[in-house]
């Protein structure tokens, strides 16, 4: 049986859309300005995360729930025949899930202004509004920033790798426990986008948002999230494929 790239394509976009609704709306819940969870602090995050991807998973079973072009990057170079059951690899299916984890990941977090608007509207410190949509290094030494997220990366898809040829086979909460477990460990420096999409999309959108004193998107700093993780992704297709027993 083969799956047809629309529903690839509808299952990645809701899946992703969902992981960054809830991944985004955890920080903002935590940091924005009069926000009920204001003061939640960094466990709240990296747990809200977890069960972001929780039920990102569930939402997009159907295409293999990758949420995350480093997955699919992972697949790619693992060698895998399908990136789900029914999916071949194929340059067009792997388009496919890139354009549609990026839209993903930009309809969420507009979602989760719509959720967050009013509490936008009374934050005034823009480092804050940026730092609830995409990741910022601690200090910034784009370096050890592509390193960090490298090694962040490496460690999401070898073990999605080792696990199955998708995240859904080692189940959503062994996903969700995983983020968690890097988010908690290697999460400070950088923190963790281990995900182009999940920086890329909602560095957009709150570039396009009209969002009172956001300041700049930090495009300078845009390219280590997408770098890192895709260098992470091909070291853990390749370690996957070649190296590990």
């Amino acid at each position: 049986m083969t799956t047809s790239l629309w529903t690839v394509f509808g299952s990645e976009v809701t899946g992703t859309a969902i992981l960054i609704l809830l991944g985004v709306g955890v920080v903002a819940n935590v940091l924005l300005a009069k926000s009920g969870a204001l003061g939640g602090g960094y466990i709240v995050i990296i747990f809200g995360w977890g069960l972001a991807v929780f039920a990102g998973v569930f939402a997009a079973a159907s295409s293999g729930a990758h949420l995350n072009p480093a997955v699919t990057i992972g697949l790619l170079v693992s060698g895998a025949d399908e990136y789900a059951p029914g999916v071949a690899v194929t340059l067009t299916s792997t388009l496919v899930y890139f354009a549609a984890e990026f839209l993903g990941a930009f309809i969420g977090a507009v979602l989760a202004w719509l959720a967050f608007r009013k509490h936008y509207e009374a934050e005034t410190e823009a480092g804050t509004i940026l730092g609830t949509f995409s990741t910022g290094p601690a200090i910034k030494s784009p370096i050890d920033n592509i390193v960090t997220e490298a090694l962040g990366t490496f460690v999401l898809v070898y073990i999605v790798l080792r696990f199955g040829d998708t995240p859904t086979e080692i189940g959503p909460l062994a996903v969700a426990l995983i983020v968690v477990g890097i988010g908690a460990s290697l999460g400070g420096p950088t923190g963790y986008a281990i995900n182009p999409a999940r920086d890329l999309g909602p560095r957009i959108a709150h570039f396009l948002l009209p969002i009172k004193h956001k300041g700049t998107s930090n495009w300078g700093y845009a390219w280590v999230p997408i770098v890192g993780p895709v260098i992470g992704a091909v070291l853990a297709g390749l370690f996957a494929a070649h190296i590990s027993i």
